[in-house]
């Protein structure tokens, strides 16, 4: 099936954590048997209102095809992860 995962990092991180991060979100997936599509890295995007005191982040659009049960893997992986404000996942079509 395809997804994709919208995720916030921290805007104060740096150039190299912000790859770092993406990369290891694909390569959760990655491991899990599926197939990263893309990476489509926005930039830092101003908030509506306030994320844990926060007024900007950086939005990460990944997609990629896998099995059912990755997407509960990486969603687990992000909401442990210190750096990733919100994320919500999609099954494309």
């Amino acid at each position: 099936m395809k997804y994709e995962v919208l995720y916030i990092l921290n805007a104060s991180l740096g150039e190299e954590e912000i790859n770092a991060q993406t990369e290891k979100f694909a390569d959760i997936v990655k491991k899990s048997g599926g197939e990263v599509e893309k990476v489509d890295k926005w930039g830092v995007k101003r908030f509506a209102y306030p994320i844990n005191f926060k007024n900007e982040g950086f939005y990460v659009l990944m997609t990629y095809t896998a099995n059912p049960d990755v997407p509960k893997e990486v969603e687990r992986q992000m909401g442990i992860s210190d750096s990733v404000y919100r994320y919500m996942t999609t099954k494309a079509f």
